[in-house]
């Protein structure tokens, strides 16, 4: 795979000498992006000068290989893990910053040429790729370039993305023939790679050795008997080495999917083709738009053979490619957009939140950086932590108080959070402060709230009207709100320099620690009247109980941690619900998570809490439940609460869900059938191959939680195939989210993490599906896949799609 394997044997120079002897139709060409002056600069390469730190800075060649696709980064370092690193894929960059927009190149502005520089920005772990050009123009169009293709990829059809397969593979170009068939361009990717490097003499033919090292690399275990067999069929020439026609013929053997050839056959009439209407039935059944209309759409867009597009049929190949196309996503379409109703009090949105957004890793240790608040908001994250305390030079900074954290500063961390701000979301950011700073450089912090983020920070109420109900999403859109302690003045109240005494709400709420509640009147603390100024909507109070809570005004919220949000879940369940359905309310973690471990945050949803926050520097069981909760409506970081929980006359109760609100037993069946493509675990032993299993899991309300697995297959992460059928009951199917993981079985130790996807189950469709994989951090897996069979009934009645079955629901409702 481009950016994690083995980087080529022979340098780009190489393979145009080797390209040279060859006609191939240049991919820049093809990719209609050959006049783009930028895109040739990058093909022709640059020097750059690779940064890491004021001290590390080395000299690199960059230059975009043929394919129009893949970066080379020409490096002197010829260890192993070194060449891993020496290409990246284009569709591996999250975002290109231009200037010194990183943490290295800010320590080194001012004694480097800003506008030569830019950042190239990676998704997941990959660190970020600092560079310095020679001249502002270079830099300038290599950032230019970079998006550019970037852009393009995104918005190719799959059809695009097919035709223009050939040109990707200018050195043996005939031997990748095969990728006219193939499936995806991630797909393309991930195999190309693999057959180069089983190719060790680069002839363009395979020996057997070379196709069993192939096999080894794509995660398949072929008996020997099997193997030789294939291979000898294919080798029609009797020669002993498959030419590009044979390898063909051998990889569509290997990539058959006869589950799929199944489902084909299944409504096809004669087993060779879909005819319109046939493709509309199988559409009916998958409780899809069931139209003329859209079954012809489909083959104007999947179908790659022209005879069966021009007459209206469906080929078993266009079958394929729609079956793992995005449209076929076992994720409603219709969730990937703001589908929801965003004018609704802020109360009644789970809103996506972290907790200490600074640090990149443990709380005791780590460094504390901007670039976790840059990836928190690009995942939709509306609710961001900064600890603030005095700094040098009258500057405040933010770091983990008391520890070995380093220290950011505040001034810096306010930049970044107004350019990232609104990347992800329109929807309004919140800034959680925990102030700990001196009234001269709280002053500060509210200066430099107000000059950087301008008209972006609301400073006053949107109306002047008595405050009923919190505004919603859509009037805040835009916006970036304070959270922090505010006092109304009174003469009482005043202390020296006009300063107000206000109360700590954590020392009140007695926060990371096991200690009685103390006397507000004894606990004070100086605020500064302009960051007071600053908190409009989103006022810090102790929670002193549920007594009167429709006279509280909307605005004062609490925050509670793990262990109080939890008692109060379990003995006030109820009461809980109702208060939040008017207050906001953050949770956080427990003060004795020093590695920054998380909690279940499903509990908390349950109770109506809006902002859970999650360390979101820790991948885990609880990252990946806030992602699944997170992703429909656009990902925007708001998703509305169900209709049950946001009333202050709520009988909801998640710790007794045996009916009332909420309660609509359902029935939902889930037949793990096979999988593709799941990636080696161990890649240090190349004799090592998964012996994968899958789980379901149900993550609701307390009765609701379960989970199930298939048998485990030996020796194939290629094609594994299960066809084990798992049933799940669900009381309250609108708080459920429903997590599929894949592990690597092992007899003596912990199964290892493969991958996995979460979703609401109200997102999840019904019918035959894939499930693309994702990374233990939250990135794509691509190609790897589950393919699925999801049936839901609800009290004996089977309910072709989950939102026709939530639309039933909120009819009575």
């Amino acid at each position: 795979m481009l950016g994690s394997g083995k980087s080529p044997a022979t340098s780009p120079r190489d393979h145009r000498k080797k390209g040279a002897e060859k006609t191939v139709v240049d991919p820049s060409r093809r990719l209609a992006l050959l006049d783009n002056e930028d895109i040739r600069l990058m093909m022709q390469g640059s020097n750059m000068v690779k940064i890491r730190s004021q001290r590390w800075q080395k000299s690199r060649h960059l230059q975009l290989l043929e394919d129009g696709l893949t970066v080379w980064c020409e490096s002197t370092k010829s260890s192993r893990k070194a060449k891993a690193q020496q290409t990246f894929a284009v569709t591996e960059v999250e975002c290109v910053r231009e200037g010194c927009q990183s943490e290295a190149l800010r320590q080194l502005s001012g004694s480097v040429p800003e506008k030569q520089c830019f950042t190239v920005v990676f998704r997941g772990a990959r660190k970020s790729l600092d560079l310095l050009c020679s001249c502002e123009d270079e830099a300038r169009r290599w950032v230019r370039g970079l998006r550019t293709l970037k852009e393009h990829v995104a918005n190719m059809s799959q059809k695009e993305k097919l035709d223009q397969y050939p040109a990707q593979f200018p050195v043996c170009s005939s031997k990748y023939s095969l990728f006219l068939w193939f499936y995806s361009l991630t797909l393309c990717t991930w195999i190309r790679g693999y057959l180069r490097r089983a190719d060790q003499n680069q002839d363009g033919k395979m020996s057997y050795d070379e196709v069993k090292r192939l096999l080894q690399m794509i995660n398949i275990d072929l008996s020997e008997q099997y193997a030789r067999c294939l291979f000898k069929r294919c080798d029609r020439s009797g020669d002993g080495r498959l030419d590009h026609i044979e390898i063909e013929e051998f990889c569509r053997e290997l990539l058959r999917r006869p589950e799929l050839d199944a489902v084909f056959r299944h409504y096809s009439s004669n087993g060779c083709v879909l005819a319109t209407a046939e493709l509309r039935d199988f559409l009916g059944d998958q409780g899809e738009d069931a139209s003329l209309s859209h079954a012809q759409s489909l083959i104007l867009t999947y179908e790659l053979n022209e005879w069966a597009q021009k007459n209206q049929f469906m080929t078993q190949n266009g079958f394929t490619m729609y079956m793992l196309s995005k449209e076929n996503d076992v994720v409603n379409p219709e969730h990937t957009r703001v589908y929801q109703d965003m004018s609704l009090p802020l109360a009644h949105y789970f809103i996506s939140s972290s907790h200490n957004t600074y640090l990149t890793k443990d709380q005791v240790t780590s460094a504390s950086s901007t670039e976790p608040y840059i990836r928190a908001l690009h995942q939709g994250c509306r609710c961001v932590e900064l600890d603030c305390w005095d700094g040098d030079k009258g500057e405040p900074v933010i770091y983990h108080g008391h520890t070995l954290t380093s220290k950011v500063p505040f001034k810096e961390v306010i930049e970044t959070i107004g350019q990232y701000a609104f990347k992800a979301s329109p929807y309004p950011l919140i800034l959680s402060l925990e102030n700990h700073c001196s009234m001269e450089q709280q002053a500060v912090m509210a200066k430099h709230l107000r000059t950087i983020l301008g008209s972006k920070l609301l400073t006053k109420p949107l109306s002047d009207q008595p405050l009923k109900d919190l505004p919603s999403p859509e009037e805040l859109r835009g916006y970036i709100l304070v959270k922090g302690k505010k006092q109304i003045p009174h003469l009482s109240q005043l202390g020296k320099n006009g300063s107000f005494s206000s109360s700590s709400e954590d020392e009140l709420a007695g926060s990371n620690k096991n200690t009685p509640k103390k006397d507000p009147a004894k606990v004070c603390a100086k605020l500064s009247p302009e960051l007071s100024e600053l908190v409009v909507y989103c006022r810090s109070v102790p929670f002193l109980g549920f007594e009167n809570a429709s006279q509280k005004p909307p605005n004062e919220m609490s925050s509670f941690s793990e262990s109080e949000a939890l008692k109060l879940i379990k003995d006030s369940g109820k009461l809980f619900v109702r208060h939040n359905s008017r207050q906001l309310s953050r949770i956080y973690p427990s003060g004795q998570r020093l590695q920054s471990s998380n909690y279940d945050p499903q509990e908390m949803w349950n109770g109506g809490c809006q902002m859970v926050a999650l360390n979101f520097q820790t991948p885990g069981e609880q990252m990946d439940l806030n992602q699944g909760r997170f992703l429909p409506n656009s990902r925007c970081g708001y998703v509305l609460k169900p209709r049950f929980m946001c009333s202050l006359k709520s009988n909801f109760n998640p710790e007794n869900t045996g009916g009332g609100p909420g309660h609509t037993p359902t029935q939902l069946t889930i037949r793990i059938i096979s999988a593709q493509q799941l990636p080696k675990i161990n890649t240090e032993k190349a004799s090592s191959i998964v012996d994968p299993q899958v789980w379901v899991e149900i993550h609701g309300v307390a009765i609701d939680n379960a989970r199930n697995k298939t048998q485990r297959i030996d020796n194939n992460g290629f094609n594994p195939r299960w066809d084990c059928t798992l049933s799940f009951q669900l009381q309250v199917p609108e708080l459920a989210l429903v997590r599929f993981v894949v592990e690597d079985h092992d007899h003596t130790t912990k199964n290892d993490f493969v991958g996995q996807f979460t979703l609401p189950f109200t997102s999840l469709r019904t019918g035959y599906r894939h499930v693309h994989l994702l990374k233990a951090d939250g990135t794509s897996l691509s190609p790897a896949t589950l393919f699925i069979h999801v049936k839901v009934t609800r009290r004996g009645i089977p309910i072709k799609t989950v939102s026709e079955r939530m639309a039933t629901v909120e009819g009575k409702a």
